[in-house]
């Protein structure tokens, strides 16, 4: 589910809010990179986004020394282990990690937020007759680690009582100071603010040159993660990674203040630095953008009816995410995750697997935590598993669920029955060092046809129809299966062409019924990662990012509303 609304959504508590007059871009720039100080987000056009992480005190000096000595740090890991199991545990794992944000937040030619956080920590996760206990400290010592170990294996011991089903630990193959580092090529903490705030007060200087574009808001989003892993399997792991989300919104308004119309979306988050930044050229692209907006106001409002949709990757992606992604994830399907989007249709497992008809012969979704610069990918998840690549819906049959090494056995009774091999899909994930790791979403992605079909040849082919780019507001009910979606531009098809725009749609699906009607896809170059920075799920409530990578796509007699008459 994603956390307030289209724009890619948070979680946690809400950041420190610290009131500051706003400030001109000659000022900001004197003062030389100065913080702003971040200013409440609720009354911004992010005002549904609160922070990734829980507020926490800035590392101390002595643990980031720990930290950033590789044998210090593999010393305390080993510490919470030989705790762990000195107190009970059959087993447990260690993370210890430093999480870091930073936002900038614009509005026409003002600085309106600058957030920067930091925070470092451990966490220790044990099992003990077959039911989990968690516990974290930011004290980095061996006292702190063996406590917070200690802690973990109480809680858990605590729990049992509560316990519906052992866990059954799925063996996986033992690594050994393994290392993976991420997409990304230039680290946005090496940027001074100066530059990043001029950046963005440039795109939207010439966003506001188009004409009727009457507001522009623009913003940064950066994550930094260095993770260190370790259990008592024997694997040692160390990442990092970095997540980028350059983002505009304009707002053109009618000469007569009848109407306003907004282009948000504009750039895909992605798992690259400050040179995915660069690439997405907000300042050559703000004019253009601005006059998307503005084109909107012209555009006819859409005919209630039904038509053929040609939809992009910018859009697909969302309704792959609600409509595919969710209800794939296997704790949804077996009842036990319901916070933040529901259940699942797709239940249970045994009625669906190799029998649910997801679509046409030739849609094939892939899971994986590998694609470059996607958001959810890594080298070994949460659970020490490295992923795997996946396919979820084979040849348009509901192939397989996303899962963790506790869930894999579940589904023993499928593997073996295709003759494939009982592991995780290496789906394990905690949003920080203080949350406990559970599963969470992988890339999931409809691979491209084997046609080199483009966008154009889709609109070609269409008759009577609409092309939809990039995503909007949705709805989706608790079991993923009803569902409406909107967008940012909306051309009109007719005999083949683009004849005009239209505002104020949405198209409406059933899941099977919807992926049924899909009869064109797009190729290999066409295809595009989209994505979500922020992703809820659990309680208490976590954050992860994941990508959704697509071709253009062809939907036959969808049902369309006009999202603009009022009842």
């Amino acid at each position: 589910m994603l956390y307030g609304g289209p724009a890619r959504r948070a979680a946690r508590s809400p950041i420190p809010e610290h009131s500051h007059r706003m400030t001109t871009r000659r000022d900001f720039l004197r003062q030389g990179g100065a913080a702003v100080g971040a200013a409440a987000l609720a009354g911004g056009a992010l005002g549904g986004i609160p922070r990734l992480l829980s507020a926490a005190p800035a590392p101390s000096a002595r643990a980031l020394d720990v930290f950033q000595d590789p044998a210090a740090t593999k010393a305390l890991m080993a510490d919470a282990l030989a705790a762990a199991k000195a107190a009970g545990a059959t087993y447990a794992d260690v993370r210890v990690s430093r999480e870091r944000q930073n936002f900038v937040f614009t509005r026409e030619q003002q600085i309106q937020n600058v957030v920067d956080t930091d925070t470092l920590g451990i966490g220790v996760r044990a099992l003990v007759d077959g039911t989990w206990g968690f516990a974290a400290t930011r004290q980095l010592t061996k006292d702190g680690a063996a406590a917070a170990a200690r802690e973990a294996v109480a809680i858990a011991k605590a729990t049992r009582v509560a316990r519906d089903r052992a866990v059954e630990w799925l063996p996986t193959p033992v690594v050994s100071d393994a290392t993976w580092k991420g997409a990304y090529t230039q680290d946005p903490w090496d940027v001074p603010l100066e530059q990043k705030a001029d950046l963005l007060l440039k795109a939207n200087a010439n966003a506001m040159k188009a004409k009727n574009v009457k507001f522009v808001f623009s913003g940064l989003f950066f994550v930094k993660q260095d993770r260190a892993y370790a259990n008592t399997d024997g694997s040692i792991v160390r990442q990092d990674f970095v997540r980028s989300w350059p983002l505009m919104q304009i707002t053109a308004v009618s000469p007569d203040f009848t109407d306003f119309q907004n282009r948000g979306n504009v750039v895909a988050p992605m798992a690259r630095g400050w040179e995915y930044v660069l690439a997405s050229d907000l300042v050559g692209n703000g004019q253009k953008w601005g006059e998307e907006a503005a084109a909107k106001l012209g555009a006819k409002p859409v005919d209630v009816g039904r038509y053929d949709l040609v939809l992009d990757p910018g859009n697909m992606w969302l309704t792959i995410h609600e409509s595919i992604g969710h209800p794939t994830e296997l704790d949804r399907a077996m009842g036990y995750e319901a916070n933040f989007a529901g259940t699942s249709f797709i239940a249970p497992p045994e009625k669906h697997l190799g029998q649910l008809k997801y679509g046409p012969e030739f849609m094939n979704i892939q899971g994986d935590r590998s694609q470059e610069g996607a958001l959810a990918t890594i080298g070994w998840d949460d659970d020490g598993v490295k992923p795997d690549t996946f396919l979820i819906v084979k040849n348009g049959t509901f192939n397989d669920y996303q899962t963790t090494r506790e869930q894999a056995p579940w589904l023993r009774w499928w593997y073996e029955k295709q003759g494939a091999p009982v592991r995780s899909h290496g789906c394990s994930y905690a949003q920080g060092w203080g949350d406990v790791q559970f599963q969470r979403m992988c890339n999931v992605s409809l691979l491209p046809g084997e046609k080199d079909l483009t966008q154009d040849d889709l609109v070609a082919a269409t008759d009577r129809g609409i092309l939809i780019v990039g995503d909007g507001s949705f709805s989706i009910d608790q079991q993923r299966y009803n569902a409406q979606f909107g967008g940012q531009v909306f051309h009109e098809i007719r005999g083949g062409k683009i004849v005009g725009q239209l505002k104020d749609v949405a198209y409406q699906i059933r899941t099977p019924d919807f992926w049924n009607s899909m009869d064109m896809i797009g190729g290999r170059r066409s295809y595009q990662l989209g994505g979500s920075f922020f992703d809820g799920k659990g309680q208490p409530s976590q954050s992860n990012a994941v990508s959704h990578g697509s071709p253009p796509a062809r939907f036959r007699n969808v049902n369309v509303i006009n999202t603009g008459r009022k009842s």
